[in-house]
């Protein structure tokens, strides 16, 4: 019998039925489904029924989690004190997707996949992201002047994606070839909708949380690695992701805060990954295979309220993290360095600033429960520098 070694993480409240699509797209390319576990993260109010009977229909193993599944799993590994750690009615519970990946340790793979997109039939999606984790040798090296690259350079829309500093646009770019050997991250991009912030979108003249620009598949030509010491977006629609990087891949606790900061959580784990990466030697690869984002319409003001508290912060907190952890030589150690920085930041004139202390608090939870559900390892270590 095949290892069941990918484990697929699906946020959602509407469309679940896409997920049939990349079962179906893994049965057209060979990929076989015994090696998939589905965990999808939904609400109380969500027919978790059907839900179950999607995966037995199309033949994947996998488990529905609403609230009151959660809170269950949590009770019964141990760690309900940690149950904070993924907000409520937030994209940002994929973090709990992570935590069940971390648990059962013959997964080595996980992919985030959103209930709004779809995967392009002439590629294999999954084949294809495990190809990318496993590439070794010369790929396309992108850097900027700005220590900042737009996943969107290849295009001539002259679009920037959801997370990319307003302060790093109209950047000069260059390309070089790298060899790379060590891929821990593999990031599809997207065709039709894009990926794009609220302001972004107004000024493209969307009221309805889309865009009026959409993105096709001859916007992306070569696929690419980000220079070390530069940053880049991580979108997690269309994430794959070796087992890894979950110690500083937490998705930070966005929308359920006292700061109503959102929209923030995929960008801010990955510029920690990306930090990571930079420090352990590692590389996120990008480009292929891409999806469909189909983004529901909803109101662009809805969003802008939902990002605006957190514009400044996502200005400067890469800053923060690109000086954190040098000497780092575990993913852990990066995240707890990130955490340090976040907690102790001089940011007081920015907008909101006392978030990035309680994103840092939070990241350190996430350390500790991550070590609870291994046995304790990580707590123990830190009460001992502490008390040193």
């Amino acid at each position: 019998m095949p290892t069941q070694d990918v484990c697929i993480i699906v946020p959602t409240i509407r469309d679940y039925e896409s997920v049939r699509a990349y079962a179906e797209n893994a049965r057209k390319h060979g990929f076989d489904l015994e090696r998939l576990f589905v965990v999808l993260v939904t609400e109380d109010f969500c027919d978790t029924e059907a839900m179950e009977r999607m995966l037995d229909e199309e033949g994947l193993d996998g488990a529905v989690f609403d609230g009151s599944a959660r809170e269950q799993w949590f009770r019964e590994q141990g760690i309900e004190e940690y149950d904070h750690l993924i907000p409520a009615a937030s994209h940002a519970q994929t973090s709990f997707g992570l935590l069940y990946l971390w648990a059962y340790d013959h997964f080595e793979y996980g992919v985030f996949i959103d209930d709004d997109t779809l995967p392009h039939d002439d590629v294999d999606f999954f084949g294809t992201h495990l190809a990318n984790l496993h590439h070794e040798g010369e790929v396309t090296a992108v850097e900027s002047d700005e220590d900042w690259v737009n996943v969107l350079y290849q295009s001539e829309s002259d679009l920037y994606p959801r997370g990319y500093p307003y302060s790093a646009m109209d950047e000069d770019w260059s390309e070089t070839t790298t060899d790379v050997d060590d891929v821990v991250a593999s990031q599809g991009l997207w065709t039709n909708v894009p990926d794009l912030d609220a302001v972004r979108i107004l000024m493209d003249g969307d009221l309805q949380g889309q865009a009026q620009t959409r993105t096709t598949a001859e916007d992306f030509g070569r696929d690419f690695v980000v220079a070390p010491d530069n940053y880049l977006t991580v979108c997690s629609m269309n994430l794959a992701f070796r087992r890894e990087v979950v110690p500083a891949f937490y998705q930070f606790p966005m929308d359920d805060n006292p700061w109503d900061v959102g929209r923030f959580d995929d960008i801010w784990s990955g510029l920690v990954l990306k930090r990571a990466a930079d420090v352990l030697g590692k590389q996120i690869y990008n480009g292929d295979p891409l999806c469909e984002h189909n983004k529901a319409p909803r109101s662009t003001f809805g969003d802008l309220a939902n990002e605006v508290a957190g514009l400044e912060l996502n200005e400067h907190v890469w800053e923060l993290l690109d000086r954190a952890g040098e000497d780092a030589d575990s993913y852990r150690e990066v995240a707890d360095a990130v955490a340090a920085e976040l907690i102790g930041a001089d940011a007081t004139e920015w907008e909101n600033s006392e978030f990035l202390a309680y994103c840092g608090e939070h990241l350190q939870e996430w350390l500790d429960c991550l070590a609870a559900l291994e046995g304790g390892q990580a707590i123990e270590s830190r009460a001992a520098a502490t008390t040193d």
